[in-house]
């Protein structure tokens, strides 16, 4: 019986990237873009970055994406697979994002794209990355949203229930934006930031999008997973499915990717702080031009109901 605090099977995922290494480079259009937009927002920080850690790097994207800014030092990646880390320039270690081998206060920076969401423990992994940053050190990641794939998860979800007497889960079951947040702020890190940016995507077919998504070394790695592949009935039912609720006018299908952006940093006695609640030295109503009114009062707002 498989562990239901592990919702994911690391040693599939390993070899699901392991077997798409060499293909990865054709479909790793999601990681270019985290990594532009990522590499992007780092330049606007004026801050130093001695030690830089990619982690889950797949091929490289992202700490090839920063390893231009003068603002960074050296870059080390960080891939859970053997051949794909062969794929990143050097220095680059095998490692898992559950289990970082860094020790503590020992970099400056980690940035990881599209990797973190298939951790079992995503709490756990963020306390790792903070223990491993130096005082006011920075992470900067991307995982994917809950929205992702929602059109292949309904699409699958009807038409395994249709043809094959019930459904199993086959679309990971990914963070929102306001669980993210929280986390950051579970995991220790001081000014936490998150949004979040959701991307369109067409294909000629839904055996196009499986490609694509076995390419990215990103199949289903569910532990609860059926161990047998879908009937052929059933991705025929699928695909009829998929074009009657998601085609686009040119027959072509859509696919939704949203990608959730975080941020945080290792707490440091220098870091700006909110202010103790009472310690404003400046009335707002001061500030706003405008008569301060005790609570209960009405200052000039009606709601319809009192309108004659």
């Amino acid at each position: 019986m498989s562990d239901p605090a592990r919702l994911f099977d690391r040693g599939l995922l390993r070899q699901r990237r392991d077997r798409h290494a060499g293909v990865h480079a054709r479909h790793d259009f999601l990681f270019a873009h985290s990594a532009e937009e990522i590499a992007g927002r780092l330049q606007a920080i004026l801050h130093d970055f001695p030690l830089a850690l990619d982690l889950g790097a797949h091929q490289g994207r992202h700490g090839r994406g920063i390893a231009d800014n003068p603002k960074i030092g050296q870059v080390i990646y960080g891939e859970l697979s053997e051949k794909l880390a062969r794929a990143c320039p050097r220095p680059a270690v095998v490692c898992d994002e559950e289990r970082l081998p860094f020790a503590d206060d020992s970099l400056d920076l980690v940035v990881s794209g599209l990797a973190l969401h298939h951790v079992n423990d995503l709490p756990g992994a963020l306390i790792q990355i903070r223990r491993a940053l130096k005082p006011d050190g920075l992470v900067m990641a991307s995982l994917l949203g809950t929205r992702s794939l929602e059109e292949l998860r309904e699409v699958l979800i009807v038409a395994e229930a249709e043809e094959q007497g019930g459904a199993s889960p086959r679309i990971a079951p990914f963070p929102d934006i306001r669980e993210a947040g929280a986390l950051l702020q579970r995991a220790g890190f001081a000014l936490p930031v998150t949004d979040t940016e959701t991307l369109t995507v067409s294909y000629e077919s839904l055996a196009d999008l499986l490609n694509e998504i076995r390419g990215m070394g990103a199949a289903n790695v569910l532990n609860e997973r059926r161990r047998t592949p879908l009937l052929r009935r059933t991705l025929r039912r699928a695909e009829n499915i998929y074009r009657e609720r998601f085609s686009l006018p040119d027959g072509r299908i859509k696919a939704s990717f949203e990608i959730i952006y975080l941020s945080g940093w290792a707490p440091a006695p220098t870091q700006q702080k909110p202010l103790k609640p009472g310690s404003a030295k400046q009335r707002l109503s001061d500030a706003l031009q405008t008569e301060e009114k005790p609570a209960g009062e009405k200052a000039g707002f009606h709601s319809p109901s009192e309108e004659s």
